[in-house]
């Protein structure tokens, strides 16, 4: 099982492809001030990148329950097999997990437990390639049970990875505003024009076009909406997020619905929360706690005013991070898990940290406080469990100098009172 874990992680493709992801969202953002179309905002898209770190840094941690399942089921349960130096095998493996990534899709848009999992990805009211990279961080609780199938089949980890990581690289490309529809592509691939149509809230739009790579799922099954000229896609949730806070953004849907649970008095609907249509409420807590939505006639964007500068140490404090996470990524392996609980809480702090300077909290100051103590006291603990040697030591205090004053620049930059949301959607 080890060996078939192993060569699962030596066939993802994504880490090899970031760099990439990145370089085309900076020639994205060229692009659009060329054209005097800019889809890029500053908190929006720092917002999308964070949480796709986020995503990646709490997999350090968390086991991958389905590498582990879809091993033994590969194992011990196959009722088939594909053949690896097969191409019709490839094809079919491809088919089928797009098949299988359709329904995945569609049940995590339908079904109030996956929703709010997935939310996460459709949470942005900009669209644009950053948006590609907005990944939940909970999806190993649920994503993996939809591709059981392809194990039983007798698919092995190296071409079920491979196959994945690829379909989920593809998918980048497609969200942009820049490429209209490409013809006759439009009747059977996933394109930019109708995956916008995926991410509109607009009410002719919701709840279409779910596929990933192959848009005949959505024709087959009903589900296919065509994007119209005369109807703007309006980005974003029906009942917005209003928050840059990433922890929140993965646990709202979660938290709503254990609310719902405890509130209700018909004790059926404590249990029908969680399987329940995505949206649904018993009816005496709908009665008593409605849930808002946006008048997407008046549809404003959540976009509190921060200065130039402080823009400009955010984007600062962000590339230092990434700096620290790659280093992290490379070194993951083979460091021990306790360091690794360090290295993931210390990167969600500072996001959680530039979450609540992006929204103008009162509570930043307070906050940063408890980061740079909680820190400190990582780095002293880990030195003197011999966790880190010096140099390790040295390298952490130079990271928590540079990101705090970078954090300081933002606070002193900001007034303290909480900044209330504006810009148009234009």
């Amino acid at each position: 099982m080890k060996y078939s874990l192993e060569i699962g992680e030596s066939m993802n493709f994504v880490p090899y492809a970031v760099p990439i992801f990145l370089l085309l969202i900076l020639v994205e953002l060229c692009w659009g001030w060329l054209k005097d179309k800019n889809t890029y905002r500053v908190n929006d898209s720092i917002n999308s990148l964070s949480m796709g770190l986020l995503s990646t840094v709490t997999k350090f941690v968390f086991l991958n329950i389905g590498l582990l399942v879809f091993s033994r089921i590969e194992q011990n349960h196959a009722v088939w097999s594909f053949e690896m130096a097969s191409i019709s095998h490839w094809l079919l493996g491809i088919l089928l997990y797009d098949f299988l990534y359709y329904w995945y899709h569609r049940i995590s848009h339908e079904r109030q437990l996956f929703w709010a999992s997935h939310v996460v990805h459709h949470q942005s009211e900009d669209y644009n390639l950053s948006t590609a990279l907005r990944q939940t961080s909970t999806s190993f609780m649920t994503t993996w049970v939809f591709f059981i199938p392809c194990f039983f089949l007798g698919m092995p980890i190296y071409m079920y990875v491979s196959i994945a990581s690829a379909h989920l690289i593809y998918q980048f490309w497609v969200h942009t505003q820049h490429i209209s529809t490409l013809g006759w592509l439009e009747w059977f691939m996933v394109t930019p024009s109708n995956h916008r149509v995926h991410h509109a809230q607009n009410p002719e739009y919701i709840d279409t076009n779910y596929g990933g790579l192959l848009i005949i799922w959505d024709r087959l099954f009903g589900t296919f909406k065509a994007e119209s000229p005369q109807i703007e896609p309006i980005y974003g949730i029906r009942s917005p997020l209003a928050s840059w806070n990433p922890i929140w953004a993965n646990l709202h849907i979660f938290v709503g619905m254990a609310k719902d649970a405890w509130r209700t008095q018909v004790w059926q609907d404590k249990f029908s929360v969680l399987w329940s249509r995505t949206g649904w409420q018993p009816k005496d807590v709908a009665a008593q706690y409605p849930q808002s939505k946006s008048d997407l006639t008046q549809f404003k964007k959540y976009n509190p005013s921060l200065s130039s500068r402080a823009h400009g140490a955010i984007i600062a404090q962000y590339a230092v991070l990434s700096i620290f996470h790659l280093w992290s990524a490379a070194q993951a392996a083979q460091l021990p898990l306790p360091m690794l609980w360090m290295i993931v809480l210390a990167q969600t702090y500072i996001l959680v940290v530039v979450g609540a300077i992006l929204d103008g909290k009162r509570y930043v100051r307070p906050l940063e406080y408890s980061r740079l103590l909680v820190l400190t006291a990582m780095l002293h603990s880990s030195f003197t469990a011999d966790l880190i040697d010096i140099t390790g030591l040295y390298y952490g205090v130079a990271y928590l100098v540079i990101s705090s004053g970078l954090t300081w620049i933002c606070i002193r930059s900001e007034p303290a009172a909480e900044i209330t949301c504006g810009s148009d959607l234009a």
